[in-house]
């Protein structure tokens, strides 16, 4: 181990117990994307507080922020996520759906521990570029509503990404690995609103005009339209507004698409097909419509070179030891939601090629202008759901922090490797070069659009005074697990 890696495991070490409590506190905030007010305080003060120069609101978000460390080349980009998912607050350590605040957001998907696993890397890349007087800069990106895939693009259309030489995230996962090549489908946000013309829905209909009619047409005329697309597609929709009363014709309907495709072209298709339905929509009620794009995403591809990097170093920390009280509670959750009780994983599996599945992420298009590559870090037991009230069971627990400790490093000593060696950065951006190779990145967001800051801005409204009587105060106990143990 190299004197370098020695210190970057050290911090690690030392700093081990304040990650954990960082984590904790993400937790215990549980705020949806593009309304992560406490969240991104919080990590802004962190970073302040080690000589980070931040930026905030960038790219007109307002919780984003850049975090930047150091002069010169080479320079990484960390991309930390930190947004909850709407109606899955969850006690930690309670292996039985037992909401902190009913109805409420909650880590679903343990971002929390994605924000302290950058944050974390950030840091101890810090800590050893300080001691051992080396070049480079890193810019740490916080990264609001990934659950809607919004702020990468943007960064990536603002010119936040220029000069950065290669990018890694990192996410929770029962496995502690990697992969390389293409992994995720496109994607692109769409809602469409139609106006008509109130009336009494009783008394006068035939004087109204009803968006909501134009929304459940154009609902159905997609319907009958997968059937000659492609079956790669995933196309969903809600319902986002109907009208306010049944006895009043709706002069105003929306309905929200995620439309997902293979590529970056296709999911164009996808999107192009819906307005021409939308427009059939609109002209069989006398309606008017108009679309607005969200976001929209490219597939998110990996680096196969960065990838064995990541997994060499993965190898080399090994996979956290899990207490017994540990693995029972990970198969106490696994048989609350009738999975076989396998508890947490114990060994690493082999590195390999993505198989590319319906989801997506805003990574996408970091991934094709820089060579990119995501570390998933354990911190779940193996099986359990995202977008469930069963993953935040131990996304603030003793397991989550020990998975965080293990990403850590992970990611900074990946980082480490390739800014120390330039001939391993030059080969790695020779291969990125390669994987592309006549693709050319044209991004899939237009110009005009700009970012939608009103996500879930109501349903925060609604549960945050609720939910503040429970936030996270590290100074007042070793573990947000405790509050609820007394």
């Amino acid at each position: 181990m190299t004197e370098m890696k020695k210190t970057l495991w050290a911090w690690v070490e030392d700093q081990a117990a304040f990650l954990g409590k960082l984590g904790d506190a993400v937790y215990s905030y549980a705020e949806l994307g593009m309304q992560e007010v406490y969240t991104s305080r919080l990590l802004q003060e962190v970073f302040r507080a080690h000589g980070f120069t931040v930026e905030e609101g960038i790219s007109g978000i307002p919780t984003a922020f850049l975090a930047t460390y150091g002069s010169g080349q080479p320079t990484v980009a960390l991309l930390e996520e930190f947004d909850a998912l709407p109606n899955t607050s969850q006690k930690p350590g309670i292996p039985f759906h037992d909401p902190i605040v009913g109805g409420a957001p909650g880590h679903g998907e343990g971002h929390n521990t994605n924000a302290a696993v950058l944050v974390g890397a950030a840091l101890a890349l810090k800590a050893v570029l300080e001691k051992h007087n080396l070049p480079g800069t890193i810019k740490a990106f916080g990264v609001p509503a990934e659950e809607q895939l919004v702020s990468r693009p943007f960064f990536v259309r603002d010119g936040y990404l220029k000069g950065v030489d290669f990018a890694i995230d990192g996410h929770i996962h029962s496995r502690f690995g990697t992969s390389y090549g293409i992994k995720s489908y496109g994607l692109i946000s769409a809602e469409f609103t139609f106006r008509g013309k109130t009336a009494h829905a009783g008394v006068s209909p035939w004087l109204g005009v009803s968006a909501l009619d134009a929304v459940q047409l154009m609902n159905i005329g997609y319907e009958f339209l997968r059937e000659h697309l492609p079956p790669t597609l995933r196309v969903h929709h809600v319902t986002s507004y109907g009208g306010d009363q049944p006895n009043v014709v709706p002069a105003r309907a929306s309905t929200w698409y995620f439309f997902r495709e293979q590529s970056a072209e296709a999911t164009r298709i996808l999107y192009q097909r819906a307005k021409q339905v939308a427009a059939g929509a609109a002209m069989m009620t006398g309606t008017s419509v108009e679309d607005r794009i969200l976001s929209a995403v490219w597939p998110v591809r990996a680096n196969k070179l960065l990838a064995e990097i990541a997994f060499q170093n993965i190898r080399e920390i090994g996979m956290p030891r899990w207490s017994r009280e540990e693995q029972r509670l990970a198969k106490a959750v696994q048989r609350a939601v009738g999975l076989d009780p396998l508890g947490l994983p114990t060994g690493i599996e082999p590195l390999q090629r993505a198989t590319q599945f319906g989801g997506s992420s805003d990574v996408g298009d970091v991934s094709w202008v820089v060579p990119y590559v995501r570390i998933d870090f354990p911190a779940q037991p193996i099986g359990i759901p995202f977008h469930h009230w069963s993953a935040g069971v131990c996304a603030a627990t003793s397991i989550a922090h020990k998975g965080i400790a293990a990403g850590v490093k992970a990611i900074a000593a990946t980082a480490l490797e390739v800014m120390t060696q330039p001939r391993l950065l030059t080969r790695v951006k020779q291969s990125f070069r390669r994987e592309l190779g006549k693709t050319r990145y044209t991004p899939l967001l237009p110009p005009e659009v700009s970012p939608p800051v009103h996500l879930n801005r109501e349903i925060m409204e609604k549960y945050r005074p609720a939910m503040q009587r429970y936030y996270y105060d590290p100074s007042s106990s070793e573990s947000y697990l405790e509050m609820f143990q007394r």
